[in-house]
């Protein structure tokens, strides 16, 4: 009897492996459009294609339906990005290795967001880091991606941050906006549309009566540039594909090329596009997101195009703060292509 337990038991282990493969294959063959997509954003600029292609029907020979739920703080992103509902997600590209270090299956499809970061400042006469020297800052997110960057560029021109600045972290952008308003503090670290909405509150009645006059001071791009010797940007937020839509690779072509072209749309026509994105986002303004649009570096690439430029960056965030990548770097199959599916 043993032998024969044995030969039904790599029978069934047989018929499964099979089952499994052909489960997989029908995934990678699902045919366009697909019956539902989910997909998932921040009120940032990383989210402006996905909404442009909500409002032109840019999703109608992808998906017969699409679900859009917009996060705002990294709790609510890691809830959608582990609880196997959300297909494509928008976010930071340190949140994205994080995930996946962590067993989350992902992959990065493209970095779309470049150029950013800013400091804003009650003091037109700020040009660098080294000029903000004793002056509290408002930065939000502790030992997330904008604190590390602000933290390496002092860093290399020789300043201290825990010493030479006094450092006021907020648990939001929106926190650290409202503090400059108020006048509670003179200098914050944000990154777009936060800045511009900061900006056009500051110069609109009645809160011009009391808001400060505030003004975009040092661009952490060109900061970076100036310090590391490389590129005035930096690879912070992009999309990312879950689940069993990895595999599906028409779906994930036509999505790339969509959200691409999505994204170019809404530079090319940022007034228009202001006024979608306030529609889906009431917390934003036309104005702001136009003018966000305005600020931002236009550069653009696929997840594996941007493999060079990104591990570098995450290997600083490695080396400052490891649990902000997850504690290592991300393997190959971390870099979606349209044309191979992951694993």
């Amino acid at each position: 009897m043993k032998p024969m337990i044995k030969t039904m038991a790599a029978m069934c282990l047989g018929l499964f492996g099979v089952f499994s493969l052909l489960s997989t294959a029908c995934l990678a063959s699902e045919t366009l459009p697909v019956k539902k997509l989910v997909i998932a954003g921040p009120p940032a600029g990383v989210s402006n294609g996905l909404i442009h292609m909500l409002a032109s029907d840019g999703f109608a020979d992808i998906a017969e339906e699409v679900e859009f739920i917009l996060w705002s703080n990294p709790d609510q992103l890691r809830a959608l990005a582990l609880n196997g509902k959300v297909d494509f997600i928008a976010l930071p590209t340190n949140v994205a290795a994080n995930l996946y270090n962590r067993g989350a299956p992902l992959a990065l499809l493209n970095v779309s967001q470049w150029g950013v970061l800013w400091m804003i400042s009650r003091d037109p006469n700020m040009k660098t880091l080294a000029d903000f020297k004793g002056q509290e800052i408002a930065i939000p997110f502790r030992a997330d991606m904008p604190d590390i960057v602000f933290t390496h560029l002092a860093e290399r021109q020789g300043l201290n941050p825990n010493k030479d600045f006094k450092l006021n972290y907020t648990a939001t952008p929106m926190d650290a906006m409202q503090l400059l308003i108020m006048r509670r503090v003179d200098h914050a670290l944000l990154a777009e549309p936060a800045v511009s909405m900061a900006l056009r509150k500051t110069k609109s009645f009645p809160l011009s009566l009391i808001a400060p006059e505030l003004y975009r001071s040092v661009d952490l791009q060109q900061e970076w540039s100036r310090v590391m010797g490389s590129e005035a940007r930096i690879p912070q937020a992009g999309i990312a594909v879950l689940g069993e839509k990895r595999q599906n690779t028409e779906l994930l072509e036509r999505f790339e090329t969509a959200y691409a072209a999505a994204t170019q749309w809404c530079q090319d026509n940022q007034q228009q596009c202001g006024k979608e994105v306030a529609a889906q986002v009431p917390m934003l303004s036309p104005e702001a997101v136009s003018d966000a649009l305005a600020a931002q570096i236009t550069h653009y690439a696929t997840a594996l195009d941007a493999k060079h430029e990104l591990e570098a960056f995450l290997q600083i965030l490695l080396d400052k703060q490891p649990a902000s990548v997850g504690g290592k770097l991300p393997d190959a199959n971390f870099y979606a292509h349209p044309n191979s599916p992951a694993p």
